[in-house]
């Protein structure tokens, strides 16, 4: 496996509290897009990461998806303990989506609306659910794709890590294919850029690099409101 990862601030925020993990000896993949004031979304979602890596490089038996599911949830209680500890982070939290390639699987863990993406023979499947206000809506059938990006409530969690002792963790398992992308992100890519945007700029080929960088150029032209962090891996 290969793999290019991009983090920008965006044109609106001074800070980024963006944070991935790329680790190709493990085949981990996560990003994390933190919240809180004071800088606190920045000390979550690198916690989080951290507290992941230690909990996955422990020995197992069983399950890696089980495995998987409990680091994440390790994290959380990291997390959620921090934020108990000093005053000025109180309520931070921050999502986690992470990839954790097996042999010929790819293992999901997924909590909050940053988004992972398989992209096989041109066609772009989103492989995580929206845990936000919208995404719900969207899954009702209150609301379209289009009419959820331009929502004023688009922001809201409906889940986060962090924020309670425990959390609810989507886990799943996909197999893999030769010549398969994994495309992970944060909110602030899809925020700005369709799906099918998405597709087409990864369709177009290039260097891993290239097409990151040609995706990050997509969401700064379109202002660019949020935090963007594109981690990008081919499965060879």
């Amino acid at each position: 496996m290969r793999a290019e990862v991009l983090t920008h601030p965006g044109l609106m925020r001074s800070d980024n509290e963006d944070a991935y993990l790329v680790d190709l000896g493990l085949g981990l993949l996560a990003v994390a897009d933190g919240m809180g004031g004071h800088q606190a979304g920045e000390v979550a979602s690198a916690l989080a990461l951290r507290a992941l890596g230690e909990k996955i490089k422990e020995h197992y038996r069983g399950d890696p998806l089980v495995h998987l599911v409990s680091a994440v949830r390790f994290a959380n209680r990291v997390v959620y303990s921090s934020a108990l500890s000093r005053r000025e982070y109180r309520g931070m939290g921050t999502t986690l989506t992470v990839a954790w390639v097996i042999d010929d699987k790819v293992l999901l863990a997924h909590v909050g609306d940053s988004r992972a993406y398989l992209f096989r023979d041109g066609q772009l499947q989103v492989l995580t659910h929206d845990h936000s206000y919208v995404g719900e809506l969207v899954r009702s059938g209150g609301l379209t794709q289009e009419e959820a990006r331009l929502h004023p409530h688009r922001n809201i969690l409906t889940r986060a890590l962090g924020t309670e002792d425990e959390v609810e963790v989507d886990g799943k398992v996909v197999s893999l294919m030769e010549g398969d992308l994994l495309l992970l992100c944060t909110d602030g890519l899809p925020e700005v850029v369709r799906d099918e945007e998405i597709a087409f700029t990864v369709g177009q080929g290039g260097t891993l690099r290239e097409i990151l960088e040609n995706l990050l150029a997509l969401a700064l032209n379109r202002g660019g409101p949020d935090n963007i962090t594109v981690v990008l891996a081919a499965y060879d």
